[in-house]
């Protein structure tokens, strides 16, 4: 039976209702879509309308489409994470996805700018995790991860992968579908300094970056400090 539309131009409610779809799970990480004539079909629209949907989803990444197999949801697998979401690269060679060594991981009420970031209540506690990001030998990023605890049961008793995002998707169901990253320049404190192997006072960039979910809700909150003496930030703008 087709899905009830509203007033807003037709091919944004198609492609709210297969947001709604990801992000109850309806469509998982890898999954196959249907094909665009049984989408219009069941929803009551044209293939067209349903097309630019889907192109709309696919600009966002969270869609690909693959010649003469289909369009699958996206998965946050390395590749995906390093263009849409890490803009570190080296100043020599290709961009490639960082090494991690997990310093500490612990839960905690949230602090003052973590329940603005995450939009929580004063008695909500986070998990919070500190790690050593490396490009190659040397350590170049210190961070520190902040999750709602609610969202992420059980996240701070297990091994912590490399790769966050996709473990979020595949074991708790969220997508991270985007990202507000603000950028500072700062001077090193003397834990930060010596996690990274350099002198207190050293400089460097404060990457500031609040993570959302394909539904808009604000899910990690992260604090990375890096070094750019071999690094330089790149953003893509088209």
């Amino acid at each position: 039976m087709p899905e009830a539309l509203g007033f807003r131009p037709l091919y944004r409610q198609v492609k709210a209702i297969f947001v709604r779809r990801l992000v109850d799970g309806v469509w998982a990480p890898g999954a196959v879509l249907p094909s665009e004539g049984q989408l219009a079909a069941e929803i009551g629209v044209s293939q067209g309308t349903v097309r630019k949907a889907l192109d709309e989803l696919a600009a966002e990444n969270l869609v690909v489409r693959r010649q003469g197999r289909g369009t699958f949801v996206a998965e946050h697998d390395e590749r995906r994470i390093l263009f849409q979401f890490f803009k570190l690269a080296p100043d020599q060679g290709a961009p490639r996805f960082p090494d991690s060594v997990v310093l500490s991981t612990k839960t905690a009420f949230a602090d003052a700018g973590e329940r603005e970031a995450l939009d929580l209540a004063d008695s909500e506690t986070v998990i919070r995790i500190r790690r050593l990001r490396s490009l190659g030998e040397r350590p170049l990023i210190v961070e520190t991860l902040s999750l709602p605890q609610r969202l992420f049961p059980g996240l701070e008793t297990g091994p912590v992968p490399n790769n966050l995002y996709s473990l979020y998707a595949g074991h708790y169901g969220i997508t991270i579908a985007h990202a507000r990253e603000r950028l500072k320049a700062v001077a090193l404190g003397s834990e930060d300094a010596t996690a990274l192997g350099v002198a207190a006072g050293d400089p460097a960039l404060q990457i500031d970056r609040l993570a959302l979910s394909l539904d808009g809700m604000p899910v990690e909150r992260r604090l990375s400090l890096c070094l750019t003496q071999e690094v330089h930030y790149l953003s893509d703008l088209r």
